[in-house]
């Protein structure tokens, strides 16, 4: 949908009060308020509790769609507009997957059905996502104000380019072309693609917590108030991670990524390999029974002309995580290599047929 186009529709959205469609959930609000009958649970050695299954399936985008503008939190009505539209256009499972923040921008317009970005296999629709939470936020950054990542610094802009018009010609000339996701090594940190198996399990030890995240069965061991981080010549796919507790607050910071580890919004981006300099500071907060709010600064100077923040409110589930049986080398690779050499044949047979 062009922005003319959403434009127009958002005139209607953003000024007009309609009431919630059918199906269509009551708003809430941006941040869960502690209620006041409530206190903060504590493990038997006097740790803040984060213990439990929490899910990240929030359908508010990374960044503000730019026509918003300045605009941080939808009205209660015009989130029941958008909420409707969601429901309308996602209810039946039956229209293509949407995955992370083409829920809300898909709920922003006036189409008549959802399609995906993978049109060319189409090999999932919205039955295998989950039902998305909404709130008033239009963005999951809260810094910069104006909810948009910063901009890229030159020669990150540059790799972006260059990476781009290889993967032109050489969608898969070798394995090392697919991203770290397609080929089942990680989903980086933190996983911003909300609404597929997005959830994850926290562990605590009196010295450690634990992170499992579902996708792709990464388990992070995070030492509390232990030594200092390795050498700088350790690298690592999760980097190097140190917890302490601030109060109520588990404090993450992490460095040492591998060179081949990506930024966490470098999936939208589609960059690659541009961790090397990240430091990540995650701070992780219950703020109610059901919400553990997860907040997180990137400090990457190798990738943006700025640092960010974002906050995803995580809600709690009473469920199990099952393996998510995904591994490097799975037949899925092959698949994607074997067609291209296909195409390669093909190319080539109708090369020599033109000669």
């Amino acid at each position: 949908m062009n922005r003319s186009r959403i434009a127009r529709v958002l005139a209607v959205t953003l000024l007009t009060v309609a009431a919630p469609g059918p199906g269509a959930p009551p708003p809430v609000e941006a941040q869960s308020s502690q209620p006041e009958s409530w206190t903060v649970p504590r493990t038997l050695d006097g740790q803040p509790d984060l213990q439990g299954v929490w899910a990240n399936n929030t359908a508010t985008p990374l960044e503000r769609p730019e026509i918003l503008g300045d605009k941080a939190e939808l009205t209660d009505e015009e989130l029941a507009r958008v909420q409707a539209r969601y429901a309308e256009l996602f209810a039946s499972g039956e229209s293509d997957a949407a995955f992370a923040d083409s829920v809300f921008v898909a709920a922003l317009g006036d189409q008549d059905s959802f399609s995906s970005r993978d049109a060319a296999t189409g090999n999932y629709n919205q039955f295998w996502l989950v039902d998305r939470d909404f709130d008033n936020r239009t963005s999951l950054v809260i810094d910069p104000p104006n909810g948009r990542l910063p901009p890229f610094t030159p020669e990150a802009q540059r790799q972006r380019e260059a990476r781009i018009a290889h993967l032109a010609d050489n969608p898969a000339s070798s394995w090392t072309d697919r991203r770290l996701q397609e080929r089942c090594i990680t989903f980086g940190m933190p996983n911003l693609f909300a609404g597929y198996n997005t959830y994850y399990q926290i562990i605590q030890t009196p010295g450690h917590v634990v992170f499992l995240h579902e996708m792709i069965h990464d388990a992070r061991i995070i030492p509390l108030d232990g030594p200092p981080h390795v050498d700088d010549a350790i690298r690592q796919w999760h980097g190097d991670a140190r917890g302490r507790w601030e109060g109520d607050t588990l404090v993450v910071e992490t460095t040492n990524f591998s060179p081949r580890s990506e930024s966490p919004a470098a999936l939208y981006q589609r960059t690659r390999g541009s961790a090397q300099q990240l430091r990540l500071v995650e701070r992780f907060t219950r703020v109610g029974p059901d919400t553990l709010q997860h907040e997180f600064t990137v400090e990457d100077p190798g990738t943006y002309a700025g640092n960010w923040t974002a906050m995803i409110p995580l809600s709690r589930k009473d469920e199990a995580l099952f393996e998510y049986a995904c591994h490097e080398g799975n037949i899925g690779m092959e698949g994607i290599l074997a067609g291209h050499r296909a195409e390669e044949r093909e190319a080539e047979a109708a090369a020599a047929g033109a000669r």
